[in-house]
């Protein structure tokens, strides 16, 4: 029989566990506790347990913990991880301190099928998604070889969150629970390139975390030409859906829009986005790219970037630059999982 990871099971998974193997409901909580308060990575170290009910769990599930494979740390404090997954996948996740506390960028798929053509983690596809617990096990690997607290999150590593949704879904109400990491939603950031339906889904969770929108342009055709998930959600569809969203969740969304140079940072393009955003009290996140192999973008300059950003101002949109970390390292959100499956491949690793 093939095992199961047990870090993936919900609170209320667990208790219908307990009810299952003839337990009493409170084991559920206490088993919980274990696996993402205490973040223990067996069995043996859950020392309050009866020993028959370790067996049977022993038997049936395992623990969903992540291996450090490699490790780089910036000159600015940020270190990115290519973690390995049980089954010998490996996905990234990068740590970052800020000054109101540490952030850790969690993947969410193994690659990832949507294709946007200035982004490292799509080049190879999609492997296969990750589940509740190796997405929370990122999390605690970082904090684990850090000493330190996670206190933000932020959905944007490898894959597309709304393409994983069910398992993302259990992924946040275990890493919200008071019961384990007790990270709140108001300190969780999601982002997705645009997966319309799953948009509409989300919104009828009433959630508190923050929705990102990679957005990237402000027309079809340039849009398009970036990413092709607009083939298949276009503006037109996309920006009332998230309109829709701010009004079912009162919550205020946020575009990102990658900075590239000679194709979407004129200031007819800042004008078009300003146009397109005007009246949804949005917020712009300005964001430099980080170089890619393969990739026939470049990153615009500083100068252009904060011209872009006091246009858009001026235009009545809320428009930031985001800080860059990590420019030392592999800081582009997959390359350091495409340098370790190059290297597999040559023999090399």
């Amino acid at each position: 029989m093939n095992r199961i990871g047990i870090s993936s099971y919900t609170e209320d998974r667990l208790a219908a566990l307990m009810q299952e193997l003839g337990q009493p409901a409170f084991r559920a909580r206490q088993l919980f506790r274990w696996l993402h308060a205490k973040q223990v990575g067996s069995f043996s170290e859950m020392t309050d347990q009866p020993k028959a009910l370790l067996a049977a769990l022993k038997e049936r599930f395992f623990i969903e913990t992540l291996a450090v494979q490699r490790r780089q740390q910036s000159r600015d404090g940020t270190v990115k991880y290519l973690l390995r997954l049980p089954d010998n996948n490996c996905i990234e996740t990068v740590w970052m301190r800020y000054s109101y506390g540490n952030t850790v960028c969690v993947s969410t798929q193994v690659g990832c099928r949507m294709g946007c053509r200035f982004c490292a983690s799509t080049q190879g596809g999609r492997v296969r998604n990750l589940t509740a617990g190796e997405i929370a096990g990122e999390i605690y690997a970082a904090a684990r070889d850090q000493g330190e607290r996670v206190s933000h999150i932020v959905l944007m590593g490898i894959g597309e969150p709304l393409d994983n949704f069910d398992n993302v879904m259990d992924f946040l109400s275990i890493i919200s629970s008071p019961n384990g990491a007790n990270i709140g939603m108001r300190n969780i950031s999601l982002s997705t390139c645009g997966l319309v339906p799953m948009i509409e889904k989300l919104a009828g969770r009433r959630l508190g975390l923050t929705l990102s929108i990679s957005l990237h342009a402000p027309t079809n055709e340039m849009r398009s030409a970036m990413m092709p998930v607009n083939d298949a959600y276009p503006l037109e569809q996309l920006i009332p859906a998230c309109r829709a969203y701010q009004k079912t969740t009162g919550r205020r969304i946020s575009f990102e829009y990658s900075m590239v140079n000679g194709v979407n940072d004129s200031p007819g393009t800042a004008r078009r986005l300003a146009s397109l955003l005007r009246g949804m009290g949005a917020h712009v996140n300005l964001i430099p790219i980080n170089p890619v192999d393969g990739s026939p973008y470049s990153a615009s300059d500083a100068a252009n970037i904060r011209r872009f950003q006091t246009m858009l101002t001026q235009l009545g949109v809320n428009a930031t630059v985001r800080r860059r970390l990590g420019t030392d390292i592999s800081a582009a959100c997959g390359q350091l999982r495409r340098e370790e499956a190059g290297q597999t491949a040559d023999g090399t690793a």
